[in-house]
């Protein structure tokens, strides 16, 4: 077993998890609406919709790569690719963190918390998110394809629970310090490209 990988693994995670997506805003601006408990079951909802998409990873995936170390070596590919892809895109996008312009209505705790688990399961870009990020991370040679995906699943479910509502609990704090730091989203900005560049290229050069 690889701990390196899996160390690498975590940060990665945690620096995803950071980077202010829709998720993170989502998450954000339900807990200044709702409040900071209700920040938290959006975002259990939200992490909870990672279980699906792990699971079709798993099993849609892990049969193809270990059969073919062509298929691996194109799926490695296309995650970098991917994920530069992904680094253009929030280059050439607004560097600005806009909040005050977005209204959410008043909703209770299971509600949200559904709401979080929908926008996850529903939204196909996760689906393409987790097939280019996580088959370069398989930090083992003894434990099954399968075992290992569901693994970095968890983990990269843990890591977003855990900085989604740390942003739940700060919501008031952190939106206070966005609106009077207009730089922060320049920051971001670039923290985003360094990100995803950073992580295709050590996809890019993993081993099976």
């Amino acid at each position: 077993m690889n701990y390196d990988i899996l160390s690498t693994f975590i940060i990665a995670s945690a620096a995803l998890a950071i980077a202010p997506g829709p998720d993170v805003i989502y998450v954000l601006m339900q807990s200044i609406v709702n409040g900071k408990k209700y920040g938290m079951a959006t975002a259990a909802g939200l992490v909870s919709g990672c279980l699906v998409h792990t699971s079709l990873l798993a099993f849609g995936v892990s049969a193809v790569i270990k059969e073919s170390d062509l298929v691996f070596f194109l799926i490695k590919l296309f995650g970098a690719l991917y994920l530069f892809y992904l680094a253009y895109r929030v280059f050439k996008s607004d560097a600005q963190l806009q909040l005050a312009s977005v209204e959410l209505p008043k909703n209770g705790f299971f509600k949200l918390f559904k709401q979080g688990f929908l926008m996850n399961v529903l939204n196909p870009k996760v689906a393409i998110f987790y097939l280019a990020f996580f088959p370069g991370f398989l930090f083992s040679d003894t434990l099954s394809t399968v075992v290992q995906f569901y693994v970095l699943g968890l983990i990269f479910m843990l890591v977003a629970f855990v900085i989604f509502s740390f942003i739940a609990v700060l919501s008031g704090a952190i939106s206070k310090y966005i609106t009077g730091h207009s730089s922060l989203g320049f920051v971001l900005k670039w923290l985003q490209v360094v990100v995803f560049i950073g992580i295709g290229l050590f996809i890019l050069l993993s081993n099976k």
